[in-house]
């Protein structure tokens, strides 16, 4: 059997700093904008499903109650 290795799942080294508040918010910020762009490009090539949850968006705010 081959040896294992020691859990590192995500490739950090054990004696690494915890992250600051400022890079979580970078990391996330770079997430939320990759997901923007996901979600663009989805749209773009597939127009009649984006088109549909349009429509379904609307529908849901034109029958919200506040």
């Amino acid at each position: 059997m081959p040896e294992t290795q020691p859990n590192d799942t995500d490739g950090r080294e054990a004696y690494e700093a915890p992250e600051t508040t400022a890079q979580r918010r970078a990391r996330r910020a770079q997430f939320l904008r990759d997901l923007n762009e996901a979600r663009e490009l989805r749209d773009r090539v597939q127009p009649r499903r984006a088109r549909a949850a349009r429509m379904r968006q609307q529908m849901r705010m034109r029958t919200f109650r506040w």
